[in-house]
């Protein structure tokens, strides 16, 4: 990171832009270390965000390089979309999750699949753990453990996780989408499917996410507006993750 940084400075002293370029960089430092910090809420401790930082860097200056003024896209809207693919490409690659954690995981997001359809209502904790045959506090502890595994991760609904040359389901957004009628049409449709899947959560998560994903609140700051600490927000929105990607499956025919 300091390598990156060494002639821009820090985020809070940064030095006056020589050329276009530097100004650019100089402007988007603090939206990376933003960007960057969000991401690290919902990862585990041993996960550095001085990492997840400079992975961002890699992606701004990707961003200069590729972005094309002509396609009528903002420059800070393209910038963010790199930064926040090349935070979650680093992470991949890293692969800092193991294989049996990712297998309980998927065991989870299966039984409230499966809870879900017999129920037809969201699953409560309890219930969930009488199927896994654990306690409440195995439970959260295994939520707590998964947190961060879903970012990134509507790519895994293709299966990539056995198949390394399977296509996504959902890919980054490219260089610089146009606003032509299937773009326009594919975008209102996934959003119409999200905000559907969103509206059957119980409260509390339904809550979660609004909060965070719509109003930009950080997980300490959900917490004082529901009263509790941040580890349980965690929790709230782990499980609201694994539930959508439930639905998205089923959406896709993929159950």
């Amino acid at each position: 990171m300091q390598e990156l940084l060494s002639q821009h400075k820090s985020f809070d002293q940064p030095a006056p832009p020589n050329t276009e370029r530097d100004a650019l960089i100089l402007e988007h430092l603090p939206q990376i270390k933003y960007i960057a910090q969000r991401i690290s809420t919902k990862l585990p401790s041993h996960v550095e965000l001085n990492d997840l930082v400079s992975a961002g860097i890699l992606g701004l200056l990707d961003a200069i390089e590729k972005f094309d003024p002509n396609r009528g896209v903002k420059f800070k809207t393209y910038a963010e979309l790199r930064i926040k693919g090349a935070i979650l490409d680093s992470l991949r690659n890293l692969d800092w999750a193991p294989r049996s954690l990712r297998k309980k995981s998927k065991d989870l997001e299966r039984v409230y699949r499966e809870l879900e359809q017999r129920l037809g209502r969201p699953a409560t904790d309890k219930e969930v753990c009488e199927v896994m045959e654990i306690t409440l506090e195995e439970f959260y502890e295994l939520v707590d453990q998964i947190k961060g595994l879903n970012l990134g991760s509507f790519q895994e609904l293709s299966g990539q996780d056995e198949d390394k040359n399977s296509e996504p389901l959902v890919k980054y957004v490219p260089d610089a989408p146009q606003m032509d009628p299937f773009f326009v049409f594919h975008k209102s449709e996934i959003q119409g499917i999200l905000s559907t899947a969103i509206d059957t959560l119980p409260k509390k998560e339904r809550l979660v996410v609004s909060l965070y994903y719509f109003d930009e609140l950080t997980m300490k700051e959900i917490g004082k507006v529901l009263g509790v600490n941040e580890s349980r927000v965690s929790q709230l929105h782990t499980k609201a993750m694994l539930r959508l990607r439930t639905k998205l499956r089923k959406v896709n025919g993929q159950d």
